[in-house]
């Protein structure tokens, strides 16, 4: 398959460099929801310290992990 070159004369990502870019961008926008939502979430129902960490922490993962499946699934779609 050809490589596309713009008006100026670089090369646009790959498909493969496109869903890592959403996967990357995705994860980040998860962990910071999920440092959001795990934070108050663990407060409420009572954790403090490394409990409190661990648990945030877990959150971040898991948000971070969906939100950016998806969101290379988007830009796979979109290739």
């Amino acid at each position: 398959m050809p490589v596309t070159v713009g008006p100026y004369g670089q090369s646009q990502p790959s498909c493969f460099d496109r869903i890592k870019m959403g996967f990357v961008m995705g994860f980040a926008v998860g962990m910071a929801a999920g440092a959001l939502f795990g934070t108050f979430s663990c407060l409420r129902i009572g954790m403090r310290g490394r409990e409190l960490m661990g648990g945030v922490g877990k959150t971040m993962m898991q948000s971070g992990g969906t939100f950016g499946t998806f969101m290379a699934i988007g830009m796979g779609i979109r290739c």
